[in-house]
């Protein structure tokens, strides 16, 4: 089976995730695409996050009736922060049959060679890539990648917290029932 897998805060899951995901589930030979929530980035700051549960049921209630598209908590249980190459470790260790793939965007993947083991990353698992605006893609550790042609749509997690945050709509930049959650909830304010 071919996964990819797609890590991020999803902080909350927008329109732009969901796109993205379900283009690269249906055009690049992927049986599914599993949204791995990461509790904690080593990049970002931890109190910056909503619970990781909270946003784990956003993606589900977001994804609901996809086939191919998946909400993971699989780094719940693994050590934070959360490192990319544990959880491959994890899931490769845990699915040996599976063959994973890892999505992400332009500016990630400039990013890449900062990351923990990001030979190991780079030499062991394909990399689905999907382009972001100022962000050229420049291969430099050999990494087997391929440039997704996904839809380019510049919505930003962090964005949409600061409407949140000053009374501006988020109506359209995220499904429906996550605005729903969102606002029952008082997320963000």
């Amino acid at each position: 089976m071919n996964v990819g897998l797609y890590f991020g805060s999803f902080n909350p899951i927008h329109t732009g995730h969901l796109i993205i995901g379900n283009y690269i589930a249906h055009n690049y030979n992927l049986n599914e695409v599993w949204f791995i929530v990461s509790p904690q980035n080593p990049f970002k700051k931890a109190f910056s996050l909503l619970n990781e549960h909270h946003r784990y049921y956003m993606i589900q209630e977001a994804i609901e009736g996809e086939k191919k598209l998946k909400a993971s908590k699989v780094e719940f249980k693994l050590p934070r922060p959360s490192y990319t190459i544990d959880t491959l470790t994890y899931l490769t260790e845990k699915y040996p049959n599976y063959r994973f793939h890892i999505i992400m965007g332009s500016d990630s993947f400039q990013n890449l060679n900062k990351w923990k083991n990001a030979e190991i990353i780079a030499s062991t698992y394909p990399i689905i890539i999907y382009k972001r605006a100022g962000f050229e893609i420049i291969n430099s550790i050999n990494a087997g990648i391929t440039v997704a042609d996904a839809p380019l749509i510049e919505i930003s997690s962090t964005r949409i917290r600061d409407m949140i945050r000053e009374g501006i709509s988020i109506r359209y930049l995220v499904p429906d029932v996550v605005k729903e959650e969102i606002e029952k909830n008082n997320y963000y304010r």
